[in-house]
């Protein structure tokens, strides 16, 4: 079951990952995938570390309004949320206090279980890290071994004005089950290969600046006057798109 949920998370990705690519110029943002082609590796332990990065060109007062703790966790959100769209809510997201779970329709079926996030905030620089505990896609010598993180950074600003951000999804020293139990080139033509098209298909949809709020909230700001700005900011974006469409 787990593999039929990777085959049609690889399909519909294939999809979104199409749409955003025709659809530059009606978003608020610009998206581009920079990782290169090769950016898997795998150790001769068996470890992998996959680092999927893209620019986001956007507006002074769009990065002004988003860079702060509240949206670096409204990201991750964001992130998960995707995972559970782009799979036909085959695959979910669990929270528990001290822990996040991804599950194939629900428990038992936990393809990974991560700890509570990590967050580190700088000025220019924020990063969310889950580390990894267990799940069906872990091989059992690599339980409680590996991450999964998002990382933010400004790059710094464009001569019109605008600011380019570098978002990078990384998993480090994480240890496949499907390689355990087949071979590495098994997991590199399905569970790898599908991670890049969904991560890709995901850091395109970032252009919308449309981030879900967290289902947590720990650095949720309960000002009227944010709420409103925030609101604001996705009404823009939507009338942008809608008046290009027309």
């Amino acid at each position: 079951m787990p593999v039929f949920a990777a085959v049609v998370a690889a399909l519909t990705a294939l999809v979104a990952s199409r749409r955003w690519r025709r659809r530059p110029g009606r978003l608020p943002a610009v998206a581009e995938i920079v990782s290169p082609p090769k950016s898997t590796a795998i150790a001769q332990d068996g470890a992998v570390r996959s680092v999927q990065s893209a620019e986001l060109t956007l507006a002074h007062e769009d990065w002004k309004r988003m860079w702060n703790a509240t949206h670096l966790e409204n990201l991750a959100r964001t992130y998960w949320l995707f995972l559970s769209r782009v799979t036909g809510w085959l695959i979910r997201v669990v929270y528990d206090e001290s822990e996040r779970s991804v599950v194939f329709l629900g428990r038992p079926l936990t393809l990974l279980r991560f700890d509570a996030p990590e967050y580190e905030i700088e000025r220019d620089h924020g990063k969310v890290r889950w580390r990894i505990r267990d799940g069906l896609l872990v091989a059992r010598a690599g339980r409680g071994c590996g991450f999964l993180s998002l990382d933010v950074r400004h790059l710094g600003d464009e001569p019109d004005g605008r600011v380019k951000v570098r978002i990078e999804v990384e998993v480090a020293n994480f240890y496949p089950a499907i390689a355990a139990g087949f071979s590495t080139p098994v997991y590199e033509a399905t569970q790898s290969a599908i991670h890049v098209l969904v991560t890709h298909a995901f850091l395109r949809s970032l252009a919308t600046l449309d981030l879900a709020p967290s289902k947590v909230g720990r650095f949720a700001v309960h000002r009227p006057g944010v709420r409103a700005a925030g609101r604001a900011a996705i009404e823009r974006a939507r009338h942008i798109r809608d008046h290009t469409q027309h």
